[in-house]
């Protein structure tokens, strides 16, 4: 139905886990080179095993600090070495340390700032020449309902970056058509990862609860989105986000549900 991306290179930030290592498996198995970043050299490397272990194309890992522009320089350079180019970004590089404004320390919102929001300001000005060069770049950002849209208590920091990382796509998007190169959002709801995992059962029930689809949603559902902005047929969107929420964000409400 879509055209194949079989070939394309890609990286994925903060794609040794999570949503991210979602991503990077549903490219793998369309037939593309992926690098994952991160920062953990060792989860780096047994993420990009176990992606490459079903008969993949090709994924590796390049070690990275998404904060530090000169790490996302010689990340993005790496990329570009070991599969010959660079077609598609996926910034989803992200932390959600919970932190009350009340307390919150400068530190704490800088880190999360650096990682969530300039980390993805880093990533994809080293890519820029890359992605012209490629003549079908994408840019793929993972941002969240939390802060464009919803909010939640202890987050205000993650919420901020989310909703800074819209802005950013926005006006980026205007200076990237002139080399034919796109940049969407996707804004998760809910997804089963590891990190919702440690929110705790009882946060997931809740969660659960607030959904109309009636389920959490997967990281297949985020990679499918993904897999389709980077498609030739998604090129005349750009500066656009995609919700992938089962429904949390519509109703008013519980009582709304019915």
């Amino acid at each position: 139905m879509f055209t194949s991306i079989s070939g394309r290179s890609v990286l994925v930030t903060g794609g040794t886990k999570g949503i991210g290592k979602g991503i990077a498996a549903g490219f793998a198995a369309e037939g593309a080179s992926v690098a994952i970043v991160g920062r953990d050299a060792d989860a780096g490397e047994k993420a990009a095993a176990e992606l490459g272990a079903g008969g993949a194309r090709a994924v590796s890992f390049v070690r990275c600090d998404v904060s530090d522009p000169a790490s996302c320089a010689a990340a993005v350079a790496e990329a570009q070495q070991r599969h010959g180019g660079l077609d598609i970004v996926c910034c989803n590089a992200g932390i959600f340390p919970a932190a009350r404004l009340a307390e919150m320390t400068p530190g704490q919102l800088e880190e999360v700032l650096g990682i969530n929001l300039k980390g993805t300001f880093f990533i994809v000005q080293a890519a820029i020449p890359a992605l012209e060069r490629s003549g079908r770049g994408r840019v793929i950002l993972t941002s969240s309902i939390t802060g464009p849209i919803t909010g939640y208590s202890g987050w205000s920091h993650y919420g901020a970056s989310k909703a800074g990382q819209l802005g950013f796509m926005r006006s980026a998007a205007l200076e990237l058509a002139r080399a034919g190169i796109t940049i969407n959002a996707i804004m998760p709801g809910n997804i089963i990862t590891e990190g919702l995992a440690d929110m705790g059962a009882e946060y997931m029930r809740s969660m659960e609860a607030s959904i109309p689809l009636g389920r959490l949603g997967s990281i297949e559902d985020i990679a499918s989105a993904a897999l389709f902005l980077a498609t030739e047929e998604a090129g005349y969107i750009t500066g656009q986000t995609l919700v992938i929420d089962g429904g949390q964000t519509v109703p008013e409400s519980l009582e709304a549900m019915g």
